[in-house]
């Protein structure tokens, strides 16, 4: 069986690699839900659903460090985003880049909430002495937890405005290059009608 051609390199790559829909209705743990998850607008690479997986991918790779994949999965069925595209970009946090996230998730999470600028820097060093490494550990977590969830808002937004941009530079060239064929054929014609 040959696959369909589809208007993008992008989308047959993906294609190739993406699970296919009827291994899917088979899991046993999907189909209690397959009826909606399998529709084919979720898996359909369209200039709506596209941004919208990416953004939803982002934000469950960020707010959840484990079982990203299903609240990635589950999300995209009311939004209406492309379902095997939210599951694939949640994959920027990984066990292997996680260390790497916690720390930009905890400079980010301090830099929010400025917490030496509230309390003024003698202040906070003097009430960092006093207090027990329990203490610490449970404020270093909710810094970092707040990082995560601002890294997991703003990489969402960021993601569906490069996502749309992308799509639409793609599209355009793709007309572009269609329109320079169309005028060659053009060219063609009106050059053999006038000989």
């Amino acid at each position: 069986m040959t696959l369909r051609q589809s208007k993008t390199w992008l989308a047959d790559t993906l294609r190739k690699f993406m699970p296919k829909r009827d291994e899917l209705a088979r899991n046993k743990y999907l189909a209690p839900i397959a009826h909606r998850f399998l529709t084919p607008e979720l898996w359909r690479f369209t200039r709506r659903s596209v941004p919208r997986g990416v953004a939803l991918g982002l934000f469950a790779a960020f707010i959840v460090p484990l079982g990203q994949i299903f609240l990635a999965a589950f999300l995209a069925l009311p939004a209406r985003a492309n379902v095997p595209l939210s599951v694939g970009v949640t994959f920027v946090t990984n066990p292997f880049t996680f260390p790497f996230w916690a720390v930009i998730a905890k400079q980010v999470g301090e830099l929010m909430l400025n917490i030496d600028a509230a309390m003024g820097a003698e202040a906070a060093g003097q009430f960092v002495d006093d207090r027990g490494v329990l203490a610490q550990f449970f404020e270093l977590a909710g810094v970092t937890a707040f990082g995560f969830v601002t890294l997991a808002i703003v990489s969402a937004a960021m993601g569906y405005l490069l996502a749309s941009m992308m799509w639409r530079i793609i599209v355009s060239r793709k007309r572009a290059k269609r329109l320079r064929i169309m005028e060659a054929r053009l060219d063609k014609r009106l050059e053999a009608n006038e000989a």
